[in-house]
This record gives structure tokens, C-alpha cells and sequence, in this order.
């Protein structure tokens, strides 16, 4: 969800401030880009210095730069540059005076100024944080949009235990991502996706394959996980992996095993996505050695495999969404239109094996979809990242 994304990152004079170098560091391994704004209190509890070098960026704790003099740090900028804004730890102090608008430091002229959404961890002893007037500057602060990060409970600096405990960092990211999430057009969606070949065994050491690699498959499960899906992958013998952990990803190697698992999870599912490349037969028998070489030719004996797409085709939900691929070298819209009725699909995504920078193997692709109507939308040669973005723009319109 951060990924890309601009953040500041708010840090205040609080013992748990030592805790803002763990979430700038998690920060950046989302892939954020991270800037840290201190109170000169803060730098009481963690040095400007461990926050530059984890951010990678200067640190900010007034209006003028203490490199350059007389170099104003424009705090209406910052705001503006921000896509997210995090302040933890929040003291009772820097609530209080986010509530009522005050901004006697940089950090509160920062806040002010920024338009993105802000999320905000408090952190204080129990009483502090139970006090009706932190609970008064907490929904002040909810009824200006902002959202609040709950404190935890456990051991305070005090000595006692309770709630008021910052938000561990982990728990920080993970409450950003989800409700970031909850903003994109397909939250509340569950979508299953194959993707990459299927291995058929002739023996422990050969296979019937294709040239799959798995990557279109891969780049549709990042992208609807980025707009918001609960997603699962499942995902044949490719050398592939996930950049977003909350994708479930389930490893398969034959077409037996892709038939299995999908009919297992097709049920729980709003979108289903075929985009492997299934093997259409496997051998009918399976060598428990090494095939050895002998004279004169070989010639093995196949059998059909299950028809996945057909199967989810006659056993979907009239609320379902059933997407399908054709790879073509010849006829191609006429076999794309064929396949749409055979495999009762809701649209299909057609790749010719003729466009030059399209089908396995590449890190583009060509793709024209095809409706149910037989409305042909043609797109243009582009990276599979921003084909998996058209081709979920399009399921968007048809949820």
C-alpha cells in the first residue's frame, strides 16, 4: 500500500520516540519515501542523525536550516509534498495543541499544512491517556478526519503498566496499510489468480512444460492487491516472487494439483483470473525411474487434463466474475469469441503470439479484451504492469 508513496513521519518528545527508527525503517522497506519531522524535545530521546541515515533524507526540527543559515524550511511544501502523514510517538503535549490549531514548532506547522491523510499514535502513562481531556483532544483530532492509531497496553517509563503504550512498529504499518486499503475500489473483493505453467511428470527427472513464466499472473495479483483485494495467488513452477506479503500465495506444480486447489477456493471468491497456462494433457503413465534411452524412437502416451476454465465456468455464482486468457497464433478473435461461450467467461484478455513483445517470456505485452458482447477493446504494447492495470480498470467497471 506505501509503496511510492511520500510520508512524513512526526516524531515527539516521548521515551518511545527511540521507536521511530524502527518505523522509519519499515517504512522504507513498504518502499516509501520518508521524511522526519522532529520537536526539539524529540531529539532529547533519539538523534536527528539516526533518523537522516534510515530515511535517507534530512531531518527537519525548525524553520530555518541549521546547514545553510538563513534558509527557510518551507513547511507548507512539506505538507503539500506528503501523501501520508504519521505522528508517533503523539505526546499529550502535541495533541493538545493539534486539537486546538497552535503551531509554535515546525512540526505543528507542518501538520497544519498538510492536506493528505494523517494518522496519529499517541503515547503517554496510563492516567495521561484515560484523562477526560486527552480523551476530548482525541476526538477533536477524529472529527477533523484524522485517524488514530490506539495505544497499547504493557510497561510504562513510569514504572507502572497499562494503556498508553505507542503502538508497536510493526502494528503502525500494518494498521496504515489496511486502512489505506479500505480506500481502494476493490476492498471487500476476493480474487484468486493463477498464474505461470504446470509441470506434467513423465518421470523423477522430466516434465511436459511450456514457456510461462508466471509474470503476467504475478503482476495482476500485486496490482488488485494495490487497489485493495484480498488476494490469492495460485502460482505454478515459475522463479517469481511477491513483493506484497499479504498475498496468499499457494505453489502447485501439476495441472492436477491447479484443478484441485482452485476448485477448493473458487467458491469463497467475488473474481476468478485464469491467467496460466495449463498444460492440456499429461501422461497417462507416470515412470517411477528414469526413462532410459533406447534405439529407435519413444513415444509417449497422453491423456486430456481437466478443464479448469470450463469446470469454473458451469459452477460459478451468478455474482462471480469469470476472467479467461487465449494465447493465439492464428485466428485469433475468432478462437477468443469461441472460448468466451464454451467457458461461459465474463470477458477474456487475448494475446497474440504474432505481436512482437507479447505472450511468454517478456516483460510487455499486447492485449485486446473481449466482452461477452463481443466488444473487442484493443490496447497498445506496454510493460505487464501497466497491462494488469488496464485489464483490472476494466473489472472494476464490471463489478
Amino acid at each position: 500500500m506505501l509503496s511510492g508513496k511520500n510520508v512524513i513521519l512526526g516524531v515527539t518528545g516521548s521515551i518511545s520516540a527511540y521507536k521511530a527508527a524502527f518505523i522509519t525503517r519499515l517504512l522504507i522497506k513498504e518502499g516509501a519515501n520518508v521524511k522526519v519531522v522532529m520537536t526539539k524535545s524529540a531529539i532529547d530521546f533519539i538523534t536527528p542523525l539516526t533518523l537522516a541515515t534510515l530515511s535517507q533524507n534530512e531531518v527537519f526540527s525548525d524553520f530555518t536550516s541549521s546547514k545553510e543559515k538563513g534558509t527557510w524550511n518551507n513547511n507548507v511544501d512539506l505538507g503539500l509534498w506528503a501523501d501520508y502523514m504519521i505522528v508517533a510517538p503523539a505526546t499529550a503535549n502535541t495533541l493538545s495543541k493539534m486539537a486546538d490549531g497552535l503551531a509554535d514548532n515546525f512540526l505543528l506547522a507542518v501538520y497544519l499544512s498538510a492536506k493528505c491523510p494523517v494518522y496519529i499514535a499517541p503515547a503517554m502513562d496510563l492516567d495521561m491517556y484515560k484523562h477526560g481531556s486527552t480523551k476530548n483532544n482525541l476526538d477533536k483530532l477524529k472529527s477533523f478526519g484524522n485517524k488514530i492509531i490506539p495505544a497499547e497496553s504493557g510497561d510504562l517509563a513510569s514504572g507502572l503498566s497499562g494503556e498508553g503504550r505507542l503502538a508497536e512498529p510493526e502494528n503502525i504499518i500494518e494498521f496504515l496499510n489496511q486502512d489505506i486499503q479500505k480506500s481502494k475500489p476493490l476492498y471487500g473483493k476476493n480474487i484468486l489468480i493463477s498464474a505461470g505453467p504446470t509441470h506434467e511428470k513423465l518421470d523423477p527427472v522430466r516434465y511436459l512444460g511450456n514457456n510461462s513464466t508466471g509474470k503476467m499472473g504475478f503482476a495482476l495479483a500485486e496490482k488488485s492487491y494495490e487497489l485493495g483485494a484480498t488476494v490469492t495467488v495460485i502460482a505454478g513452477p515459475v522463479n517469481l516472487s511477491l513483493k506484497h506479503k499479504g498475498i496468499n500465495r499457494v505453489d502447485i506444480v501439476s495441472a492436477k494439483n491447479m484443478f484441485d486447489k482452485i476448485t477448493e477456493l473458487s467458491t469463497k471468491q467475488d473474481v476468478v483470473i485464469m491467467a496460466a497456462a495449463v498444460a492440456d494433457y499429461t501422461p497417462a503413465e507416470y515412470s517411477d525411474i528414469k526413462i532410459k534411452k533406447a534405439a529407435g524412437d519413444l513415444s509417449i502416451s497422453l491423456k486430456r487434463t481437466s478443464d479448469i476454465l470450463a469446470h469454473l465456468g458451469k459452477t460459478k455464482k451468478e455474482t462471480q466474475l469469470l476472467v479467461g486468457f487465449a494465447l493465439e497464433t492464428n485466428n485469433e478473435l475468432e478462437n477468443a469469441k469461441k472460448k468466451i461461450i464454451k467457458k461461459n467467461l465474463d470477458f477474456i484478455v487475448l494475446n497474440s503470439l504474432n505481436d512482437k513483445g507479447a505472450g511468454f517470456a517478456h516483460n510487455t505485452n499486447k492485449i485486446t479484451i473481449i466482452s461477452k458482447d463481443n466488444k473487442a477493446t484493443e490496447f497498445e504494447l506496454k510493460t505487464k504492469e501497466e497491462v494488469a492495470n488496464d485489464i483490472l480498470k476494466y473489472l472494476i467497471t464490471k463489478l
